[in-house]
């Protein structure tokens, strides 16, 4: 599943505007006797590239603050893994 949380604008380097939007993925996994939602996250520039980083945790708390910091950041899909990497 895919939840669209956030957007934001920002100018590139030549003034132009791009907007990005953040979403919240989540899938379900189930083994003997567990169910539980593994959550990531993907940026998608409007019009644009798109990135996806699925399975980054099950804590909705976590990928809660991530997705936030992502979003007050502006990072786009160039350099989301990179961020998320870090961020681990």
């Amino acid at each position: 599943m895919e939840f669209q949380i956030t957007s934001c604008t920002v100018l590139d380097e030549r003034g132009r505007p791009r907007r990005y939007h953040y979403f919240l993925l989540a899938d379900r996994v189930e083994t003997e006797g567990l169910c539980c939602e593994n959550y990531g996250v993907a940026v998608r520039e409007e019009n644009g590239e798109q990135a996806r980083v699925p399975g980054i945790t099950a804590s909705a708390g976590r990928i809660d603050q991530l997705i936030s910091l992502l979003a007050e950041h502006k990072v786009g899909p160039a350099t989301l893994r990179d961020v998320v990497e870090d961020w681990l």
